[in-house]
């Protein structure tokens, strides 16, 4: 023999040394281990931002490609991970921002724009490094030689030249409309960077006066300082009650401003009085009835959400909330406030601090024409050219792509790709690749020399990021790679950004290369906690995967996140999964030393259709039968299924059975027998370890290496090997013997325990109604039978003896004649005690599951403990009335 494999595993010893032999050996390169002539499969990471850490959702997700990318190497495929990350605009912007008040350096304004920036790029070389080191513990096997990073010069350049494309297209243009606007920021943000918090607030009732009437209309709002920009009120076309005083005017209190009164359906006479105040400039729906009746639009906040000089002189440059107190009370004073209500109101906050209330504000922005990009991207999924997994995220896509609204891109930051358009001093603007061609195109415009200035806003980061398919592999360049992976094949992300990021891929994909980036899109659910709470630092439910791979490692975790990951169902992650994951690899290390001791080693030329003995029909047959079940569920992107398939295979199948029913075999004096019998452990070992390489692939590289010490020499590490091809091994009459068998050992086992009976003793067995076929059976099995289930004496009988326990197990009956091995009085009695107990117990839990009390303010997962006992304590019930009904 050789080396020996090492006493313990220990995760933390071996994985960061294994992952450096795979990069050493450039594994993870585009096309690693592929077959000639091999169809490409490409996965593009979704770019995690280069500022984050990695969290429990982060795991899932690039567990899910790993296995992915990890299985279909193994299949021969011509396989890329595209890797790189995101610039994440917003959010590396105020890190540093709030990184330069710490340190109590000059303010991002007092440095200015270039050294600002200067900052940034320091920032991001100093902890961009972070989440990459963190995937490579995970052990993604992404091809880390092509890492791209949104605001590398590659990718900047396809950003350019996608905006003047567009542009040139008309599909991108400047408009003047309502955004969210971050006054702290001073810059337009995204629908998701809004989260509408319920607070308690209050409605303003307030009277306004009619002109040339002695009449008067009430309208409410939740922000009355906005009635400083109303510039009309709506009410309902059918409602009667203000027919007569359409076309009127309202004279606006506080400013003697007079607005009309026009029709719109966005009035709804049910709400309040029915008459609705409009302020186009400040409310997304007023603005859309402003445009539909004409009225004007009167911006009255500053760009940090200061009353500005559209309002009367004693608002101005007071803050918003400061000017609400005053309105409302100069209102008061006027006797134009009718009623103040209180009221749970939604209030539309900064999603990051949840501090800032976002204003809806006029500004000037840039725009993509969204709604004629989304046509041809509906169209793909309609028509199935790609395919959302789980099939009911279509409609998600749908409701968005259906409804969808110009997308505004352009952000006032500094940190992002700076738009290609410069003005002249009149306001005209000229979109160009660059400054020099720029100013050609203004002194043409101009006649003669003038001078431009470049717009200062940056994109919004899903601009560039809307391109990742196929920036990363090149473009605008036509180069090999993307030649070989666009399409790509499978996106794998989060339900959160489906409208954020995958839509925007498939507009610009289709638009730019005229072809879906993907087929499929895999989207994954939320990791959860233990009781199906979401995770947050304020709950302190948030489990850290680092910590996890300290602890247990990362073929454990990565595991525990398959085997849970069935498809649209949120995973609840208990610690103690991970544990019993961890105490499997251990299992698997346990089990390959135990064969090593009984010399199972490789044999050059073994061939496992030549088998003879049952026990190794039968293991090949279910090892052929897994590797098929895992492959098919891997293809549908089943990996629970997958991962508890492979699961119960090595565990239960190859660790307790195969193992157990080949000691005596190891131990016995059939040398053929035992030959053939190590040769398959070792062959099956081979197909387990590569069979759960994409699942755990650190203690399955390190065994590979390790039982690669004795027989023929490894030809390649584990991850660039073939998957397992066992195609021809199904043997159903060996796994319709060996089954049998485990089940009768089973429920022999299982008897003895409920019987009470000593382990050590040995007892006779009598069999009743065995057909021909069930005796051959037992004959065979003789050994292994009295060995396993502890029985002295196997005979047949015509009919069952008293006072015996009894298995039914196909036709045939199997008793334990327990006369003289236990005291049957002593045991009636156990098992009628133990009967009270459990009646005792079920009647206390339904007691309480009734408890209208107990059912209405415990929490759900407590609830359903309650049930859980009430069911266990039910099936212990039958078993033990089961055992006294054989006692007779």
């Amino acid at each position: 023999m050789g080396k020996m494999i090492d006493k313990n595993y220990n995760p933390q010893d071996v994985e960061g040394r294994i992952y450096d032999e795979w990069v050493q050996q450039d594994t993870f390169a585009a096309g690693a281990g592929a077959k000639e002539g091999a169809e490409s499969y490409c996965i593009p990471m979704p770019p995690p931002n280069v500022t984050g850490d990695l969290h429990v959702g982060h795991a899932l997700t690039f567990t899910v490609q790993d296995m992915i990318t990890r299985f279909e190497r193994m299949r021969g495929k011509n396989v890329l991970w595209q890797p790189g990350t995101d610039h994440a605009g917003i959010a590396t912007q105020m890190i540093v921002e709030r990184k330069l008040m710490e340190q109590q350096l000059p303010s991002r304004r007092e440095m200015g724009r270039e050294k600002f920036l200067e900052k940034v790029w320091e920032w991001k070389e100093q902890s961009g490094g972070t989440i990459v080191s963190q995937l490579r513990r995970l052990g993604a096997s992404a091809d880390w030689s092509r890492e791209r990073f949104t605001m590398d010069d590659g990718l900047s350049r396809a950003v350019i030249k996608v905006f003047t494309e567009l542009h040139k297209q008309g599909l991108i243009y400047k408009d003047k409309r309502l955004v969210n606007w971050h006054p702290v920021l001073q810059t337009a943000i995204s629908d998701l960077e809004v989260e509408n918090i319920e607070i308690n607030g209050h409605m303003w009732h307030l009277r306004y006066p009619i002109e040339g009437t002695d009449e008067t209309i009430v309208v409410a709002t939740t922000r009355p300082e906005t009635m400083l920009g109303d510039t009309g009120v709506a009410v309902h076309p059918d409602d009667e009650r203000y027919t007569h005083l359409v076309g009127k005017m309202v004279v606006l209190p506080l400013t003697g401003r007079k607005i009309p009164i026009v029709t719109d359906e966005h009035a709804d006479p049910e709400q309040g009085s029915g008459a609705v105040k409009i302020t186009p400039a400040h409310d997304f729906n007023d603005f859309e009835v402003g445009k539909r009746n004409d009225l004007e639009q009167i911006n009255i906040f500053t760009a940090d959400a200061k009353i500005n000089d559209e309002a009367p002189e004693a608002y101005r440059g007071m803050d918003r909330f400061e000017a609400r107190k005053k309105i409302v009370a100069d209102l008061d004073a006027m006797g134009v406030l009718v009623e103040v209500e209180d009221k749970v109101i939604s209030v539309p906050h900064d999603e990051k601090s949840k501090q800032v209330v976002i204003e809806p504000y006029l500004t000037d922005q840039w725009y993509v024409d969204a709604e004629t990009l989304a046509k041809p991207a509906l169209a793909a999924v309609k028509e199935g050219r790609t395919k959302f997994v789980p099939k009911n995220w279509e409609n998600t896509y749908y409701a968005w792509m259906e409804n969808i609204q110009p997308w505004c891109i352009s952000r006032q930051l500094w940190w992002g790709h700076q738009i290609p358009a410069w003005y002249g001093p009149d306001g005209e603007y000229f979109v160009a690749e660059d400054e020099a061609e720029a100013q050609a195109l203004a002194d043409a415009h101009y006649g003669a020399p003038t001078p431009i200035k470049r717009d200062e806003d940056v994109l919004d980061t899903w601009f560039s990021s809307a391109l990742w398919p196929f920036s990363t592999l090149g473009w605008p360049d036509k180069t090999p790679e993307l030649e070989t992976y666009y399409q790509t094949t499978t996106l794998v992300t989060g339900f959160d950004i489906i409208f954020f990021w995958v839509a925007r891929m498939m507009m610009f994909g289709i638009h730019f290369m005229d072809e879906e980036p993907f087929e499929n899109v895999y989207v994954h659910a939320l990791v959860r906690d233990e009781h199906g709470q979401k995770m947050s630092k304020t709950k302190g439910n948030v489990i850290d995967p680092i910590t996890l791979f300290d602890e247990y490692g990362a073929d454990a975790t990565r595991f525990t996140l398959a085997a849970m990951a069935a498809q649209g169902r949120d995973l609840k992650l208990a610690i103690s999964r991970v544990e019993g994951y961890r105490n499997f690899v251990t299992k698997i290390w346990n089990a390959s030393r135990f064969l090593e001791m009984n010399e199972c080693v490789r044999v050059e030329g073994y061939d496992p259709t030549t088998v003879n003995s049952t026990l190794n029909k039968w293991i090949l047959s279910r090892a052929a039968k897994t590797v098929a079940e895992v492959e098919k569920s891997l293809e549908a992107f089943r990996f629970n299924e997958a991962a508890n398939a492979a699961y119960d295979f090595v565990w239960g199948t190859f660790c307790d059975w195969f193992v157990e029913l080949a000691k005596p075999v190891f131990n016995g004096d059939d040398e053929a027998l035992k030959a053939e019998t190590r040769a398959t452990a070792a062959f099956t070992l081979d197909q387990i370890l590569k069979l759960l390489h994409p699942f755990m692939p650190f203690v399955t590289e390190e065994l590979w290496a390790q039982t690669g010490q004795n027989g023929p020499a490894r030809e390649k590490l584990l991850i660039v090997s073939e998957w397992p091809e066992l195609g021809n091994l199904f043997d159903e009459a060996a796994e319709a013997e060996m089954g049998w068998m485990i089940d009768l050992i089973t429920g022999i086992r299982s008897l003895r325990v409920e019987m009470n009976v000593n382990a050590g003793a040995k007892i006779p067995l009598v069999v009743v109604d065995a057909s021909a076929d069930t005796k051959a059976r037992l004959a065979t099995q003789d050994a292994m039978i009295k060995r396993l289930a502890r029985v002295e004496t196997i005979d047949f009988a015509d009919e069952v003896p008293g006072e015996s326990a009894q298995l039914v197990l196909g036709e045939a009956t199997f008793a334990m004649p327990l006369a003289g091995v236990i005291d049957i009085a002593a045991e009636k009695e156990r098992l009628n005690k133990e009967l009270g107990k459990l009646d005792k117990e079920i009647d206390g839990v339904a007691k309480k599951l009734a408890n209208e009390q107990f059912t209405s303010k415990a929490p759900a997962h407590v609830i359903d403990d309650q049930k859980q006992r009430k069911t266990d304590a039910e099936e212990k019930k039958a078993r033990v009335e089961a055992a006294l009904a054989r006692l007779g």
